[in-house]
């Protein structure tokens, strides 16, 4: 067997992962919901500058995450192989370079909120791991290095040793997977879960124009877009739950889940989209929600004067802060407990989130909530606002064509368009439609339950044979006409008119 650097890489990479088994299996196994791993991608996500994430996620989509731990992962393999390599003249300096990265790891434990000093444990079982491991694997190549006569039985050792500690990983992993059922829990929780008062919805009559692509009026849950910053997601039994409400109030309250679903139920149907959607974009849904208002439990908790926002917090750390007069007005804003006639679904929320009609989700939509402090905007920051987000962010209103889609071959002569339009909390007055840049038509605009909702309209026009480009544009109930203006979504959402191209045949 040879000296080479590759032997003494792999040894290194393969310790890699066994450390990084062993400390996923104590995660798992202790349902810490951070593994280290997991722990580092957060942080990576929260210091992130708000214009470079708007960026990643506008090119590779909700595949950042994942991208995002392959890359750590990939980084780490990298770092044990390095490892590998500076054991071949050092004991030292494999060591150095495993204490550099469990000092790592555990920072970004520490810094989750409301970590714990055992949360830290995973990270001092993968060192202790790497530690072993390299000094097992390596102990062959150097006895084949002072040995050269063997050479042969030194490499079956390595051989064996390096198969055996590499399945060992695997299923190390494995049974920490089996044994951290917390999301299994929370999961049987929830499809055990009765909640008095909550309908299943049906679509209101009139709501679907009928026609044939349009994105459907309810959004079912699972189709429903998702937006986060957790890696993993949160997972809450409603029996832990509790919400503290503090700050500039009267009296504190900490309501538990009981406490909350005991109160009188809300029920209506409220379109959510994203301050990161594109014109024309599909992070927007339309679901029928279930909860208790918010402004009727502001009332009980007395409100300071000079208070004009709440710092809503998530289970996972991350916060926003939202428009106090807009908890406490004349819109539905709940504390929502159910979503479709369901329980939510964790990855939505599960037990209790915000929903606020009108507003992006950014500033108001916080999902696995429990703490809302009545503050000022002067006095706190939020996560994305520190990113150059703007502090308060009404939704402005927004039109798509659905029906056809950009790109495709239509017949020419009549051509069915159509599409969805929204202007939350306000309501949509019209929609209208222009062919390549002609005069306005006016469409047909289905019924609505509300002005939370969005609205399929439809039109039929007609295309000479040639390539045609289609715009659509709103205008909402107080008449304010959707601006032509292409604007990108930092700070406060995008604007501009969808415009298709389409190929009459």
């Amino acid at each position: 067997m040879d000296d080479s650097r590759g032997r003494w890489a792999a040894a290194g990479a393969v310790t890699m992962v066994a450390g990084l088994a062993t400390s996923y299996a104590t995660a798992m196994a202790l349902t810490i919901r951070e593994s280290p791993v997991v722990a580092v991608a957060e942080l990576i996500i929260r210091i992130t500058p708000g214009p470079l994430a708007e960026r990643i996620i506008r090119f590779v989509g909700q595949l950042d995450k994942p991208l995002l731990i392959f890359g750590i992962i990939v980084f780490l393999l990298a770092m044990g192989a390095l490892a590998g390599i500076l054991g071949r003249n050092s004991v030292i300096r494999p060591i150095l370079v495993w204490l550099v990265l469990a000092a790592l790891g555990a920072g970004a434990v520490m810094v989750q909120p409301g970590a714990r000093i055992v949360d830290v444990l995973p990270v001092v079982v993968g060192f202790v791991t790497w530690v072993t491991v390299l000094s097992a694997l390596v102990g062959p190549l150097i006895t084949a290095r002072h040995h050269p006569e063997l050479e042969s039985r030194e490499r079956r050792v390595f051989l064996m040793v390096a198969g055996v500690l590499g399945l060992a990983a695997v299923g190390i992993a494995g049974a920490g997977r089996i044994v951290g059922s917390g999301r299994r829990h929370v999961a049987e929780s929830r499809r055990l879960l009765r909640l008095d008062g909550v309908t299943r919805p049906l679509a209101p009559a009139g709501t679907a124009i009928g026609l044939t692509g349009i994105g459907s009026w309810q959004t079912p849950n699972d189709d429903f877009y998702l937006i986060h910053t957790a890696i993993s997601v949160p997972t809450v039994e409603p029996k832990d739950w509790t919400l503290r409400i503090h700050g500039l109030v009267d009296r504190e309250l900490t309501l538990t889940y009981n406490d909350l679903v005991a109160r009188e139920l809300t029920e209506s149907w409220i379109t959510l989209n994203c301050v990161s959607n594109e014109v024309g974009g599909g992070l927007v849904g339309n679901a029928w929600w279930s909860g208790i208002r918010i402004a009727d439990i502001l009332a009980e908790v007395g409100l300071d004067p000079s208070a004009d926002c709440i710092l809503q917090t998530s289970e996972d750390g991350w916060n926003c802060a939202t428009p106090l007069s807009t908890l406490t007005d004349e819109r539905n804003a709940m504390l929502a407990v159910a979503m479709n006639g369901k329980p939510l679904p964790i990855e939505h929320g599960f037990p209790v989130r915000t929903i606020v009609p009108g507003l992006y989700g950014y500033v108001s939509a916080t999902k696995w909530v429990v703490d809302y402090e009545v503050t000022r905007f002067s006095d706190v920051v939020a996560f994305w606002t520190q990113r150059g987000w703007s502090e308060e962010g009404p939704v402005k209103i927004a039109s798509r064509i659905d029906v056809p889609r950009s790109g495709a071959d239509v017949t020419s002569g009549e051509v069915d368009v159509g599409g969805l339009a929204w202007a939350q909390h306000t309501g949509i007055d019209s929609v209208e439609v222009a062919i390549d840049g002609g005069e306005w038509m006016g469409a047909q605009l289905a019924e609505t339950p509300s002005d939370d909702t969005w609205v399929q309209w439809a039109i039929t026009v007609t295309l000479d044979e040639g390539e045609h480009e289609l715009r659509v544009r709103a205008t909402d109930k107080d008449g304010l006409e959707q601006t032509g203006v292409r604007r990108d979504v930092v700070p406060d959402g995008s604007t501009g008119w969808h415009t298709i191209q389409v190929n009459a045949t």
